[in-house]
C-alpha cells in the first residue's frame, strides 16, 4: 500500500504516538488524515480533519466510521496504562484497559472493515507493545490487554485477508511520550515509530518490531517461562542502567 494519497484515520491523535502518526502521514503525502480523540478540541495539528471518537463507546465508533467512509488506512493507536495488577489491583482498571486497548481497537476494525473493503482493501495498523509477550509487576493489566490485542490482531488479519486488507502489528518497547515520562531508559522517538510502522505498511509487512527491545523480547518468546522471565529481568535491569 502506498501511503501517498491514502485516507487515514488515527485514533488517539491528540498527543504522543497518535499525533506523530497524523503528522508523518501528512508529511508523507496522505490525501486526508482523520485525527480522532475523545475530546476533539485537544487536537491541535494543522491540516487534519478532526473527528470525535471514544473507542470504548459503540455509538461514537459508529459515528466516526460513518463520517470516514473513504478511509483506506486505519491506525489503532488509542490506549491507556493504569498500572493495575491482576490479583490485587482494581478489577475495574483491568477491565478498562481491556476495553480500551483491545476491545476498542476491535470495535473500530469491525465498523471500518466494510469501508476498507469498498476502498480496495486498504490496511490496518494496530499499535501493540513488547509487553504483548511479557508481564511485569505494576503493569500486568497492560500486559493482559496488549497480549489480548496481539491475539485479536492475528485473528482479524486472517479474517480480513479475503477482502485484501493488510493488518500490521507494530511492537515497541517505550516511546518518548507522556506515558513513559520520568523513566530514564532508552525510548524511541514517536516520529521514528510512526515511520517504522508506515514503512511496514508500504512493504506489506504483517509485523513491525520497531526497536531492539521488541526484537529481543520476541526472540525470547520461545524460551521456557522461567528462562524468559530471567532474560526479561536482565534486559530491564540493563535498560535502567543497573
Amino acid at each position: 500500500m502506498d501511503i501517498k494519497n491514502s485516507v487515514a484515520l488515527v485514533t488517539g491523535a491528540n498527543r504522543g504516538l497518535g499525533r506523530a502518526f497524523a503528522q508523518r502521514l501528512l508529511d508523507r503525502g496522505a490525501r486526508k488524515v482523520y485525527a480522532t480523540a475523545r475530546r476533539p478540541e485537544t487536537v491541535d495539528l494543522p491540516g487534519v480533519e478532526v473527528l470525535a471518537l471514544d473507542v470504548t463507546d459503540p455509538a461514537s465508533v459508529r459515528a466516526a466510521a460513518q463520517a470516514a467512509s473513504d478511509v483506506t488506512l486505519l491506525v489503532n493507536n488509542a490506549g491507556i496504562s493504569t498500572g493495575a495488577g491482576l490479583v490485587t489491583g482494581s478489577l475495574d482498571d483491568v477491565r478498562f484497559e481491556l476495553e480500551t486497548n483491545m476491545f476498542g481497537s476491535l470495535a473500530t476494525i469491525r465498523e471500518l472493515a466494510p469501508a476498507l473493503a469498498a476502498n480496495d482493501g486498504g490496511a490496518i495498523v494496530n499499535v501493540l507493545s513488547a509487553m504483548s509477550w511479557f508481564g511485569v509487576s505494576g503493569a500486568n493489566a497492560y500486559h493482559l490487554a496488549k497480549g489480548a490485542a496481539w491475539a485479536m490482531t492475528n485473528g482479524v488479519r486472517l479474517e480480513l485477508a479475503e477482502q485484501g486488507t493488510l493488518v500490521t502489528a507494530v511492537h515497541l518497547g517505550l516511546a518518548d511520550t507522556d506515558m513513559a515520562a520520568g523513566m530514564n531508559v532508552a525510548k524511541i522517538a514517536p516520529a521514528d515509530l510512526a515511520d517504522a510502522a508506515l514503512d511496514g505498511v508500504e512493504a506489506g509487512s504483517t509485523e513491525v518490531l520497531a526497536d531492539q527491545w521488541s526484537r529481543d523480547v520476541k526472540s525470547w518468546v520461545q524460551l521456557a517461562p522461567e528462562d524468559r522471565d530471567a532474560q526479561i529481568a536482565r534486559g530491564l535491569a540493563a535498560m535502567a542502567g543497573a
